[in-house]
């Protein structure tokens, strides 16, 4: 499919043009290398001599399209080259109905009769050797809809809050308790928490309750409404200290073919930045801003900025279609993006349908 030409930069360019800059952007994305006018000369359909095809190149560095990382060298896209080549040229793929039939398959497999992170775990590992690249999934621990809670007494002033999501994933917390709360107490706490919580986020329930003030002073002692109130309070300051998950695998196929010290240096600063939970949620915002498939070429993602990767995501969402994660795939800037935008499209359609 060709993209209509709405660009201004593509409309400054002619026919000629396009055609070197396309095979300069190929060549990177396929090689990783320069690619000089004389064999450039030899590629293109048409007779032009190499001095045409370095005039033509001059042009696109002038325009900031591609650069020459040394004197006397072939040209490379920059990341603005990269860009302008995804939103006018790229012609997205399809995947096969033997790679989807290939995807739906692994994902039931990991799906059936397993929590969701280790479903989600599975899809980040798929999309890892898929694409070559670092498969990432990113999920929001707030955004489960809880289907019960239980306060269990481990010894006079403490009690184990047991927490359980509708995906059957279980968390506990230990609750300070409040000097005489027995154990009755406790089971009436949980009782009251049981039928208001279910099918709600945690977001939800603490609004919920907050909404039933009154009635929750009618049905409950003084002791077991601090109780309510002290066991939502504890889950919501977990999950405000840790926003996300992130599941990162195949870090490993980054390493692949890098010789340079300085791509080195740029895989060290990728690295640092997916072992810091700082600015995870920032992946959420990302896929949610944007429907579908979003694709951000190194500078453009602040989270990654240091290491100049690129980042395709998308959103998955839940029954109610809410976003409760992304999806996606990290690399080098010469990703394959046609052939890995449909993949993270069609894993984050099926991981909602699961969800659903």
């Amino acid at each position: 499919m060709t993209k209509p030409i709405t660009d201004p930069t593509l409309q400054t360019l002619d026919l000629r043009s396009r055609d070197i800059f396309r095979r300069i952007v190929d060549s990177y994305l396929r090689d990783g290398e320069p690619v000089g006018s004389r064999n450039l000369s030899r590629l293109l359909p048409s007779t032009l001599s190499p001095a045409t095809v370095r005039n033509v190149m001059s042009d696109l560095e002038h325009l900031g399209l591609v650069y020459a990382p040394h004197i006397s060298a072939g040209r490379l896209p920059t990341q603005k080259g990269l860009r302008f080549f995804v939103d006018a040229f790229m012609e997205l793929g399809d995947l096969t109905e033997e790679e989807r039939r290939a995807i739906e398959a692994q994902m039931k497999a990991s799906g059936s009769g397993a929590s969701v992170e280790h479903m989600l775990t599975e899809a980040s590992q798929m999309l890892s050797g898929l694409s070559r690249g670092a498969g990432v999934v990113l999920t929001a621990k707030n955004e489960m809809p809880l289907k019960h809670i239980e306060f269990i007494q481990l010894e006079p002033s403490r009690a184990l809050a047991v927490l359980v999501s509708q995906s059957g994933d279980v968390e506990n917390r230990v609750v300070e308790l409040s000097p005489g709360v027995t154990t009755s107490q406790l089971h009436e706490a949980s009782n009251f928490l049981n039928a208001h919580i279910r099918g709600r986020t945690l977001a939800e329930a603490r609004t919920e309750i907050e909404r039933l003030k009154d009635e929750t002073r009618q049905a409950l002692d003084t002791l077991s409404q601090a109780l309510v109130e002290k066991g939502l309070a504890i889950w919501a300051g977990a999950e405000s200290g840790l926003p996300a998950r992130l599941i990162v695998r195949g870090r490993a196929n980054l390493l692949e073919n890098v010789t340079a010290q300085a791509d080195l240096e740029l895989l060290k600063h990728l690295f640092d930045d997916l072992e810091t939970k700082d600015g995870l949620i920032q992946l959420l915002d990302l896929a949610e801003s944007g429907s579908g498939v979003r694709i951000f070429i190194g500078s453009e993602n602040k989270l990654f900025s240091l290491s100049g990767s690129s980042l395709v995501v998308a959103p998955y969402r839940d029954k109610d279609a809410r976003v409760v994660g992304a999806l996606g795939v990290i690399g080098p800037t010469r990703l394959n993006y046609a052939r890995i935008v449909p993949m993270v499209d069609y894993t984050a359609q099926l991981i909602s349908r699961m969800l659903r």
